[in-house]
């Protein structure tokens, strides 16, 4: 199979989406399904590479790190029929993954859509108010899935949403996997070398975006009264965005200054070695379609302490790999507090998160994502065709 995918983020930019994407790609490359990937281009990354096409971008007006691909090209349809590309999967419903979808219909492609972000609880990121594009965003969203022929969801909290939206095409969950291999494989010592601390004091980690969705606040909140009952412990943050000045300052009020590492971005890379180093992973958003970082700290060994939400209820089955708690400060704190002065259960939850993680591994979701593209393909897919 050659399958064409639209999205609108790519490395350099981190994001759960980017993963996704090269998660899926790796893997099914293993399984003999080529992809294509069509993406905005970065400024000082090459433009374009072997399987990789960019799109000239402009900044985002509210977020420059983030690229607005201009999604015209008078040769797209002439290379994807050159590619004999079998299908189309688009990662957006906005601006590459609209112009995929266009050119799906122009082929007479199938069109797949990964639904990854519940897109109205993120539009505090456009210049506009609230109240009109919520809705509208909504009903985009909706309408696009309900053009497509197949709409992946990476849990059941997304497939019951655009059930609830009233999408009737058919809604497949598959997660993205987890290299299980490599998140089990980390160094304790980089995250303790980097933060200068001695492996007897207790970490507490989070990883992803600093943005307003992913409700930072109410973990410094939790972290503050964890740090009365716990002083030695440490909170570390992995990743970088637009709160974190906020975030800072927050830490300064809150008179944890010493005690809240920012790390900033890690590269994809080095993660499995930040995980390596916590003994907990602390997560508090409640915006999440699937919580990739939660499985991977999973896969790490890390037992979650997680607000009980969309997509991160899908994974941590609370009391046997994880806590899972109500949005409340006091309630969050006392489950970090419970697992770090306990460590044979902290232990114990560890070997639980370890074997719910193996059943996520990327290898056997790309299998089901493989087999859902078959699902859709004539008797003689493009590939097979003789070109011309």
């Amino acid at each position: 199979m050659r399958v064409a995918v639209f999205t609108d983020s790519y490395e350099p930019y981190v994001s759960g989406v980017v993963r996704s994407i090269q998660t899926f790609a790796r893997e099914l490359a293993a399984l003999g399904c080529e992809t294509f990937i069509f993406a905005p281009a970065y400024p000082g990354h090459s433009r374009s590479s072997p399987g990789l096409f960019r799109f000239t971008s402009l900044p985002a007006p509210t977020h420059p790190e983030f690229r607005l691909a201009i999604p015209l090209s008078w040769r797209l349809g002439q290379t994807l029929r050159r590619l004999r590309c079998d299908l189309v999967h688009v990662h957006s419903p906005f601006l590459m993954g609209t112009l995929g979808a266009r050119y799906a219909r122009r082929l007479g492609l199938p069109l797949v859509f990964t639904f990854h972000t519940f897109y109205h609880q993120y539009v505090h990121y456009a210049p506009l108010p609230r109240w009109l594009t919520e809705p509208l965003t909504t009903r985009w969203v909706r309408d696009f899935a309900a053009r497509c022929d197949l709409v992946v969801a990476p849990s059941t909290a997304v497939a019951n949403y655009l059930r609830g939206l009233g999408v009737e095409v058919p809604v497949e969950v598959i997660p993205t996997g987890v290299d299980v291999q490599k998140f089990s494989s980390g160094r304790r010592g980089w995250l303790r070398e980097r933060l200068g601390l001695g492996p007897e004091v207790p970490v507490a980690l989070y990883a992803g975006r600093l943005g307003r969705e992913k409700n930072l606040d109410l973990l410094l909140d939790a972290f503050r009264l964890v740090a009365e009952r716990c002083p030695d412990c440490r909170l570390a943050l992995a990743g970088d965005g637009p709160l974190r000045p906020h975030l800072e300052a927050r830490v300064a009020d809150l008179g944890l200054g010493g005690r809240v590492h920012f790390l900033g971005a890690v590269p994809p890379e080095a993660m499995a070695d930040c995980y390596a180093g916590a003994d907990l992973f602390v997560f508090a958003s409640t915006t999440e379609t699937q919580g990739l970082v939660v499985l991977e700290a999973m896969a790490a060994g890390l037992p979650v302490v997680a607000v009980a939400g969309p997509g991160v209820e899908d994974v941590v089955s609370s009391g046997s790999d994880g806590l899972l708690v109500p949005p409340a400060a006091p309630v969050m704190a006392e489950a970090v507090v419970r697992l770090l002065t306990d460590p044979a259960r902290r232990q114990g939850m560890a070997a639980a998160a370890r074997a719910k993680a193996a059943a996520y591994s990327a290898g056997a979701m790309a299998a089901r994502l493989a087999a859902a593209y078959r699902r859709l393909l004539p008797a003689e897919p493009a590939s097979r065709r003789r070109v011309g």
